[in-house]
């Protein structure tokens, strides 16, 4: 490609990433603003300018100060936060199976994670647990995250065919993982009192409105992590667009890409599950839309996804806060409704394409 091309490509790249950082940076700002006691954009800028010390002497509505910065700040990073999580996990996943079809909960990275917290959820009690310890609150991530990478590696190794991945028998592998997660979350309601039973009804339908400072300083730091280092398969990913024996020969480790992305891919679903439970289709939709959109090149689709994920999340969030206020929509509903349908047109348009395998 000649070098003019390639500055051009490279331009366009970075328009469109500026472009969904703007929308993602207005989104925010439209997300703090709305709601039950709405906020004006400037008193956002000034409240946290007095937070952190640089505009000690402005005197900001009371009620204003702490609907912004107890309740309403930590939902929005929470959710920009699991959004980018989400939506690269599922990019790197499409990108690593080499099929548009695969996502984050299609595979059992989500139920495995919910699953393994809704047992620590009614089990914790054995251990004097409670939801809002300090103990519960480390334990969560760390069994989510053990649950969707156990979940994770099953699905694999069911789809494993001859030292390659059966995509077809892949997905079916992930639906039967979906099956036998919902069947055992079931079994553990028996054993669940009343409140770990709404607990348990959250963790089904997704919630972001748990969302606390203490929970983000345990959260942020392996969520941003995970999400980075899945950025960093850009060029990997490309090279096994081609083909997993093509990308050999060029140099690409692909068993440890695989190993790596479904690790951390793994980690950043667990951890999400573990702070607003389970949350579909946002991997499965934001990928594929920019591909749509744009193009599939992956050093566009990562980054790109990294972006897009929070702004689609915030605006489920805002549907979700704003449709039957005062109450609100479980964010799983919100985003159920949205992917559900766009996953049946792009499954149409797989069939028409041939694009699934049946072998």
């Amino acid at each position: 490609m000649p070098a003019t091309a390639i500055d051009v490509k490279q331009h366009r790249t970075g328009i469109i990433l500026s472009t969904f950082g703007v929308v993602l940076f207005v989104v925010f700002l439209f997300s703090l603003s709305i709601g039950q006691v709405s906020i004006p954009v400037e008193e956002i800028f000034f409240i946290t300018l007095k937070k952190i010390g640089l505009y000690r002497s402005y005197q900001p509505d009371a009620v204003h100060e702490v609907v912004l910065w107890t309740i309403r700040l930590p939902r929005v990073l929470m959710t920009i936060l699991i959004g980018a999580a989400l939506a690269i996990s599922g990019a790197a996943l499409q990108g690593m199976f080499r099929n548009p079809l695969v996502e984050p909960g299609l595979i059992g990275v989500s139920s495995g994670a919910a699953l393994a917290v809704v047992v620590l959820i009614v089990f914790g009690g054995v251990l004097s647990l409670t939801r809002e310890s300090m103990s519960m609150s480390m334990l969560m991530p760390l069994f989510a995250f053990a649950g969707g990478f156990l979940a994770t590696l099953l699905v694999m190794k069911i789809g494993n065919q001859v030292g390659r991945t059966n995509i077809a028998v892949l997905i079916l592998g992930g639906v039967a993982i979906n099956a036998l997660a919902g069947a055992l979350m079931g079994l553990v309601i028996f054993f669940a009192d009343e409140n770990q039973l709404r607990m348990f009804t959250f963790w089904t339908l997704g919630d972001l409105g748990g969302a606390t400072w203490s929970k983000l300083l345990i959260a942020t730091p392996l969520l941003i992590l995970s999400s980075v280092w899945l950025l960093t398969f850009q060029l990997p990913l490309n090279a096994i667009a081609i083909g997993e024996a093509e990308a050999f020969h060029m140099g690409v480790d692909v068993e440890r890409v695989k190993k790596s992305i479904v690790f951390f891919s793994a980690l950043a679903v667990g951890v999400s599950v573990s702070l607003a439970g389970t949350i579909g289709f946002v991997g499965l939709v934001v990928p594929h839309l920019i591909r749509v959109m744009f193009q599939a090149d992956n050093r566009l689709v990562l980054p790109a996804s990294l972006l897009g994920g929070p702004v689609l999340l915030l605006l489920a969030d805002i549907i979700a806060r704003s449709v039957v206020a005062p109450s609100e929509l479980p964010i799983g509903v919100v985003t159920a409704l949205v992917g559900a349908p766009f996953f049946i047109l792009l499954l149409n348009r797989a069939k028409q394409k041939n694009e699934l395998s049946t072998q």
